[in-house]
């Protein structure tokens, strides 16, 4: 029996605002609609209970690749010598906790991921993992509504500001993405050519003979002029900005957590810092990811994810230090307060892969993150308490009205948070 709060609310409420953002009118209709989540394993969640979660309603359109060549991954065969087997796919990441919420909202959403470990967007585009990789074609297989472009971590910020800071490697393929995804002509190129000379190539650090290779891009058969695209702006790294030492899986970790890498020295070897806050890694990765959206149009917009956790640690909610102990190994803040990152320190833990799904929803279907209530269920599954879920809704839910997006509240789905998977606010 539909609650009477619902009647007449949750499905016109929803298609409207599923409108008014990233994806067409339709969203409740038979057909579903296609998101492709494009990343790595700040995607696909890296540990459990993220990595896993929700596999089932989502398309792993790389656990296939894996099964006939994980060289390069850490999802070997469990029992394979030497070989790390601490992400085994199918996986579920934050595209699964995006995917129950769609569903909690009663929309109709089919949701895919093509993701690796350590991929940058070149690595995608130009499928350099390895030659079972074919992740590009991944992006081709079919027509998209949406597609959600994430970047190596580091790679945005400015030279010399990260390991694998090149901004302008990051540029450049998020742009051919965007063309390939919406035009979708064939291309042939050489990098030179791309970066527009051979010293701005090599200055990606890319090597003269690489720079000169010639690059046949076969045309896109579902490109899409339709298809909304968006950048997910990336989150400021702890292990980026306090003093500590430099870590290693632990092969014999189920989960492949930190362990001081002794390999060099037994003492262990100090990290390189390229910052002193995570709010000044923030501002640049900010300025990055918003000042491509404004210089390409062809761009539907920036999901704030790595502003959604920075406000979290100005309100106190999250720690912005304290994560590692005196002697240089990892340390839990405590204090009360939710911590965004894992044990590494650079991927999400559950809350921040929550909030990066939160953020995320709010940006694509244009419903405020607030509606999905304490009693939602992805929290409850992570293992997430009501009220830290309440709260990381409402970090989400002010970051995207921040970032100027117009958001629809649903109150009947705040209240009662399984009426839209039934159908019952109608």
């Amino acid at each position: 029996m539909p609650h009477p709060c619902c009647l007449g609310g949750l499905v016109g409420a929803a298609a409207a605002a599923f409108t008014a953002l990233a994806l067409p009118a339709g969203a409740l209709a038979a057909e579903p609609l296609a998101v492709l989540f494009v990343g790595n394993s700040y995607t696909f969640g890296r540990v459990a209970p993220v990595l896993n979660y929700n596999a089932a309603a989502v398309h792993d359109l790389t656990a296939a690749f894996n099964a006939i060549s994980p060289v390069g991954t850490s999802s070997y065969p469990v029992g394979t010598a030497g070989k790390p087997s601490y992400e085994p796919h199918p996986w579920g990441g934050v595209p699964g906790i995006f995917k129950k919420f769609t569903d909690e909202a009663g929309l109709n959403v089919e949701v895919a991921l093509s993701t690796r470990n350590a991929a940058t967007l070149r690595g995608h585009f130009l499928n350099t993992a390895n030659p079972a990789w074919d992740l590009r074609g991944n992006v081709a297989s079919r027509a998209w509504d949406a597609v959600v472009l994430q970047a190596q971590s580091d790679e945005p910020l400015p030279p010399g500001r990260g390991k694998n800071a090149n901004p302008a490697g990051f540029a450049a393929y998020a742009r051919q993405f965007e063309r390939y995804i919406h035009d979708g002509a064939a291309q042939s190129y050489t990098e030179t050519q791309l970066f527009g000379s051979l010293a701005a190539c090599e200055a990606t650090r890319l090597a003269a003979a690489t720079c000169g290779l010639l690059r046949q891009i076969p045309a896109n058969p579902n490109a899409r002029a339709a298809t909304r695209i968006f950048l997910e702006q990336t989150w400021a790294r702890p292990d980026m900005v306090q003093a500590h030492l430099v870590t290693t899986p632990d092969l014999n970790s189920p989960s492949g957590a930190p362990v001081v890498d002794t390999s060099t020295d037994p003492n262990g070897v100090a990290a390189k810092l390229y910052y002193s806050d995570l709010t000044g890694m923030t501002a640049d990765l900010h300025a990055a990811f918003y000042g491509l959206a404004a210089s390409s149009p062809g761009f539907a917009g920036v999901v704030p994810v790595g502003d959604a956790f920075q406000r979290a640690v100005n309100q106190g909610l999250a720690p912005g230090s304290g994560f590692y102990a005196a002697d240089g190994t990892y340390a839990e803040p405590g204090g009360g307060t939710i911590d965004l990152w894992w044990l590494d320190r650079t991927h999400p833990s559950k809350y921040g892969a929550y909030l990066s799904a939160l953020t995320l929803f709010g940006s694509l279907t244009g419903i405020d993150p607030w509606s999905l209530g304490a009693s939602e269920q992805a929290a409850a599954e992570l293992g997430i308490a009501p009220a830290d879920a309440l709260k990381l809704q409402r970090v989400a839910s002010e970051q995207l009205y921040a970032a100027g997006l117009a958001l629809r509240r649903i109150p009947c789905l705040h209240a009662h948070p399984h009426a839209g998977q039934a159908g019952a606010c109608r």
